[in-house]
């Protein structure tokens, strides 16, 4: 039997379960690794080993940690989640202790880093994008609303960086009344309550406004070459509990664009969504999307695909079969580890000898960083 490929995948999200069945359906044993700060993360319990991690270290500390670990654990391949920027920062420095990442490369991740910053590049290279508006003031949130307004829209906004709905509210010129607290909770929000906390905020915001656009959303998940020259791209449809598969070069055309030219190589995801019927890019994920694993069913394991990238072999890909029926999501049992009542100490880490010596011995450990860190609030 061949030696094992050690992966590992850092604090991610717990669908990422079945990222890890389709990297054990790979032709070639694979051992995975998993760290999380949650004990009852069911990732962990997933991964052939899990543990936990520290908390609250700067993105610089983050590498220093993950470096130690992957010499630790002798990694061949690393997923970061977590300190994805900072991660590819140091690519060589992985390397220099035989650990490939998979990853964009460092400039790619950042142009996504903020929304803001994505659309105005999307634009400049001629994407379909939605109309939107970068505000900081309350001035410039009711500039923003009344346009979107005046082109029939209903406007609503989202932090300029986050992941995923995070922060995302429907605005809402309505007064807030008794009526909003019966039935379930939504996202939205009135217009002059956000305009009030903008005016007595002593520091401006730093938040995207635009129309709500119509569905359904297509999230299509790309596979690229290191260089970002696009590999496979398959789009999932979802249009309230229903789900479905597209290659329709409406979506497609624009996610191999938008991937080659910034390079965006490995595993991402562009996510559409739809105004007056036109397909507009509605995010870009510079990582693997929670639901890439539904890729399955047209016959692809991209993530072990890409694994085999970053060793530098060349993925055999099938072509995309049927697409199949329209399919949902149902929730599923996970197993969980016993529970830990706090992070174990993160003893120093011992480079085994092949480890070049270029790595300073005078970098802090992950155990030397947590006293200062510890004072961080959460």
């Amino acid at each position: 039997m061949s030696v094992p490929v050690r992966v590992w995948l850092n604090r991610t999200y717990a669908e990422n379960v079945y990222f890890i069945d389709l990297l054990r359906a790979a032709p070639r044993p694979v051992e995975i690794h998993a760290t999380h700060v949650d004990p009852d993360s069911p990732v962990l319990a997933a991964a052939d080993f899990g543990s936990l991690e520290p908390d609250h270290l700067s993105p610089e500390a983050y590498v220093e940690f993950a470096l130690e670990f992957c010499a630790r654990h002798r990694i061949d391949v690393f997923l970061p989640r977590l300190g994805q920027l900072a991660i590819s920062l140091r690519r060589r420095d992985f390397e220099a202790v035989g650990t490939a990442l998979v990853c964009p490369p460092a400039p790619a991740i950042a142009v996504f880093e903020s929304k803001a910053d994505a659309y105005a590049a999307m634009e400049a290279l001629g994407l379909p994008t939605p109309l939107w508006r970068h505000v900081r003031t309350a001035a410039e949130l009711r500039l923003a609303v009344e346009e979107i307004e005046a082109d029939g829209g209903r406007a609503c906004l989202k932090p300029a960086t986050g992941a995923g709905g995070e922060g995302f509210r429907i605005l809402s010129r309505e007064p807030f009344s008794l009526r909003r607290l019966a039935g379930f909770a939504d996202a939205t929000v009135p217009l002059d309550q956000v305009l009030s906390a903008l005016e007595a905020s002593p520091e401006p915001a730093d938040l995207l406004v635009m129309p709500y656009l119509d569905g359904p959303e297509v999230s299509v998940d790309c596979l690229a070459a290191p260089d970002g020259r696009l590999i496979s791209a398959v789009g999932r449809v979802k249009s309230g509990r229903r789900r479905s598969f597209t290659t329709d070069p409406v979506y497609l055309e624009p996610a191999r664009r938008l991937v080659e030219a910034f390079g965006v190589g490995f595993l991402s995801n562009v996510q559409f969504r739809h105004h007056r019927g036109r397909p507009v890019v509605l995010d870009v994920n510079t990582r693997p999307s929670g639901g890439l694993h539904q890729l399955r069913l047209c016959g692809l394991n991209l993530p072990w695909a890409a694994v085999e990238l970053a060793l530098g072999a060349a993925p055999l890909l099938p072509s995309v079969g049927p697409l199949g029926e329209d399919y949902t999501l149902v929730a599923d049992v996970q197993r969980l580890l016993p529970r830990q009542a706090a992070a174990p100490a993160v003893e120093r880490i011992t480079a085994p000898a092949s480890v070049p010596a270029s790595i300073p011995a005078s970098v802090p450990t992950a155990a030397e960083l947590r006293p200062a860190a510890a004072a961080v609030p959460v």
